[in-house]
């Protein structure tokens, strides 16, 4: 019944395009313009992605330390090193540059040489009073000379923080307003504001500025993925066009193509801005994404038309039975295709989920338009000339289908031993993959900002944040003594591991409260003794602008004191180490009874959020298989022919993964996709050429061999011609400044490649080999969904149509 209802169905489709092609035309049009309308609503991503859900205890840890402290990725830095740096005139200018920026609404503060105070005693008031480095200007070199030298000798407090004193290292930090560094106004501020004024500075002085900060580098990073996914689209659009022609050598051909992948890409980004989904790293890359999925769609549609004018000429019937015969095998592969990316709306990470439901609804579209769009342009056509028929008949096409033809008949024990030798060597690659939670590894490396970040990280140990929060569960716990000497002792724990820089907290101010008690003495930099503790503390609590100070560093009610250090742009194992370093330093120091220590920021919530993808990506991929096995069981009803269905397909994906172990392509977000992604793409093959096997079974009355040998000859090309489609479309990522997307779309590449010749090698091989056990009509039975259906006398509807 089902069957019978699925082959109806579709002749009733082709009538009903066929009759009112006009009317599918205004449709799209109509359709095409509603999801123009959402474009406006699409967002370009103002922040760094979280890969962890929003319950997850990583995430509500540091939701509760923003709570109390504030937005803590709000910094922007400026750095020189320069041996000319050092006169009257260029530190002048930087202090101007610096002053400039105040004035700027979207600035909280700004810090710089000129803003250093000294904290000074002042006896006669009972408290401590700031006095600046720089009253004014410099006015001469002897100035100059001693703001050197008390700089880079007498103040430990703001070594490392604004200067590095051994390789005289400057630099400024610019706090943006924490309410709107999450939105467009950072954008504005960065390119329109802060990038000319530097340039400018760079252009007068002859002095090279670098600059990063998490606020600076998101806002590029953010225009890099804008930039390239024009560039993408672009270039998928030229690439696939180019190999379309190439095998079809019809310019109608490839103009109609164009056509219906373009308004596929339309109705994407309407997709995006009907949820009002953000543009990110990952959905940047779906409107290419579904050109690269759409030309094999119109591969498939094209041939078959082409394949039906050389035999019969008949235009009409022809167009027919393109729908009802080829329609519902693409139907088949692209449900298969989007399974595989609708396997990330079942993860709990909001950025995979929209991709998957973007991808999956988008590839969906793209099925409906190839469907429709093919068959109605051709209707109002001419028909095919001669010369673009002439590909069907290509004898080197024809040589490669031979080829395998020979392989599978007469080398199956080489074909299976070199399956055997990848596998094995395979899992050998698989146990030296590395997991990397590198906050910057995808980042765009041949990029000035990138270099910047390397700057950073030489010079100061670092940009990316790491939070200690320290509860001491009672109002005023943080000043207590013996908390400040249980801060300081894990501070020296961090300052001995070399991935982190120079730790700020309370406890620096407090030592240099203590300095400033004793005139300025650097060897006086260290936390006071009980016995001097209450009258350096009443010093501070006297002093407002001290107070303001501590206010960075501890929470309003004195109960939360926190520690800020930046960390280096390290893999996920040493993060590891170092998470476990800290914790144990931790547990020594402070009783669990009286205090609470956690630890967060945004690099931990990065390092984080790549092991729970990691973790997750065996439930993904595990999830599509499932999926997909399900589908050929429905579809085949035989568990036999489900296990001999995935073999050819997993063996790629198992080769991958041994690639990226022998070439050190680690697991990480963007690396992580791969495997569903090529999954869901190559299993089409394998749909398509079993779907002929059957039905070269039941042609030849169960001959298995001429089966098989009839399924190759047939599908061999058009698996081809796809094939080389989706591997150069996909390594068009590989042009990406982004490391992510060019390992995503080599990787895809060579996984569908490997898939390619899987399908077409092994999979006849095994279904030659194991004959007696599936090819018979017991354990092969009739189909519930007919894919290819049989020939019929379509006289009658073609009569209909034509009326």
């Amino acid at each position: 019944m089902i069957k019978q209802f699925t082959n109806s169905f579709w002749e009733r489709l082709a009538r009903l395009i066929l009759r009112n092609r006009i009317a599918m035309l205004i449709a799209i049009v109509i359709v095409t313009v509603l999801f123009s309308t959402q474009w406006k609503n699409i967002r370009f991503t103002f922040t760094e992605a979280n890969l962890l859900p929003d319950h997850h205890e990583v995430n509500q840890t540091y939701n509760a330390f923003l709570d109390i402290f504030g937005e803590e990725g709000n910094m922007i830095v400026l750095g020189v090193k320069d041996s000319t740096f050092f006169t009257v005139e260029k530190l002048n200018a930087w202090n101007k540059l610096a002053e400039s920026f105040k004035s700027s609404e979207e600035i909280e503060a700004v810090i710089s040489i000129k803003d250093l105070q000294k904290l000074i005693k002042n006896d006669s008031l009972k408290k401590f009073t700031l006095e600046p480095f720089i009253k004014d200007s410099l006015s001469s070199s002897k100035q100059l000379d001693t703001l050197q030298k008390e700089l880079f000798t007498k103040y430990p407090f703001y070594d490392n923080f604004l200067f590095n004193r051994d390789t005289k290292t400057i630099r400024t930090i610019i706090s943006m307003d924490k309410s709107i560094v999450n939105t467009s106004a950072r954008k504005d501020f960065v390119m329109d504001v802060l990038i000319p004024r530097i340039k400018t500075f760079e252009k007068e002085t002859n002095i090279d500025v670098r600059i990063s900060g998490m606020p600076y580098v998101r806002t590029l990073s953010s225009q890099n993925i804008v930039d390239e996914m024009g560039l993408f689209v672009g270039a998928a659009l030229l690439v696939t066009s180019l190999i379309f022609f190439f095998f079809f050598r019809s310019f109608r051909a490839t103009f109609i193509s164009l056509i219906v992948v373009s308004v596929g890409v339309m109705w994407t980004m309407g997709i995006l801005g009907f949820f009002e989904y953000e543009i990110t790293v990952l959905t940047a890359i779906i409107p290419p994404l579904i050109i690269v999925i759409g030309i094999p769609n119109c591969i498939f549609l094209i041939n078959k038309y082409q394949q039906e004018v050389k035999s019969h000429g008949n235009k009409i019937k022809s167009l027919q039975r393109v729908i009802t015969k080829v329609g519902n095998a693409t139907l088949m592969t692209n449900f298969t295709t989007a399974s595989g990316f609708a396997t990330f709306i079942l993860t709990e990470s909001t950025l995979l989920k929209e991709f998957g439901i973007v991808a999956s609804l988008s590839i969906v579209s793209i099925f409906i338009l190839c469907l429709l769009i093919i068959p109605v342009l051709y209707s109002f056509l001419p028909y095919p000339k001669e010369r673009h028929l002439e590909h069907l008949n290509r004898r080197w096409i024809n040589s490669f289908v031979g080829w395998m033809e020979r392989m599978v008949r007469h080398r199956r024990i080489t074909i299976y031993i070199t399956s055997i030798i990848l596998l094995i060597v395979s899992i050998i690659g698989i146990y030296q993959i590395k997991i990397s939670g590198s906050l910057l590894e995808d980042m765009p490396q041949k990029t000035a900002f990138f270099r910047d970040i390397e700057f950073f990280e030489q010079e100061f140990d670092g940009i990316m944040p790491l939070e200690l929060m320290i509860d001491t569960q009672r109002k005023k716990g943080v000043m207590k003594l013996s908390t400040l000497k249980k801060i300081d002792q894990l501070e020296e724990a961090i300052i001995d591991i070399p991935e982190l820089s120079r730790p700020l907290s309370v406890v620096s101010l407090v030592k240099y409260s203590k300095q400033a008690y004793y005139n300025g003495n650097p060897k006086y930099y260290q936390l006071p003794t009980s016995q001097e503790s209450s009258f350096i503390l009443s010093y501070a609590k006297n002093s407002s602008n001290d107070t303001e100070m501590l206010n960075s560093f501890v929470d309003s009610t004195g109960r939360y004191a926190r520690i800020t250090t930046f960390m280096k742009d390290i893999g996920t194992d040493k993060m590891q180490d170092i998470e476990d370093k800290l914790q144990t330093k931790i547990d020594k120091v402070f009783p669990e009874d009286r205090y609470k220590v956690t630890m967060t920021g945004k690099a931990l919530v990065f390092q984080k959020g790549t092991t729970y993808l990691v973790k997750n990506l065996a439930i993904s991929l595990s999830l599509a298989i499932i999926l997909i096995s399900l589908f050929m069981a429905y579809m085949f009803r035989s568990f036999k022919m489900i296990i001999i269905s995935l073999l050819p397909n997993l063996l790629p994906l198992l080769v991958t993964a041994g690639l990226m172990g022998y070439l050190g392509v680690p697991l990480k977000p963007s690396t992580i996709l791969v495997f569903s992604i090529a999954f869901g793409i190559s299993v089409d093959d394998t749909i398509h050429f079993l779907a002929k096997y059957r039905q070269e079974l039941q042609a030849s009355n169960w001959k298995i061999k001429r089966s098989v040998y009839g399924a190759l000859r047939e599908t061999g090309v058009s698996m081809f011609y796809t094939s080389t489609v989706l591997f150069f479309g996909f390594s068009v990522f590989m042009i990406s400044s982004f490391g992510g997307t060019v390992a995503l779309g080599g990787l895809v590449s060579v996984t569908l490649l490997f898939a390619m010749l899987s399908n077409l090698l092994l999979l006849p091989s095994l279904l030659l080999s194991l004959e007696r056990n599936i090819a018979n009509k017991t354990v092969l039975r009739e189909p519930t969904i007919n894919i290819i259906p049989k020939d019929s006398d379509d006289d009658e509807d073609e009569n209909n149509i034509n009326n």
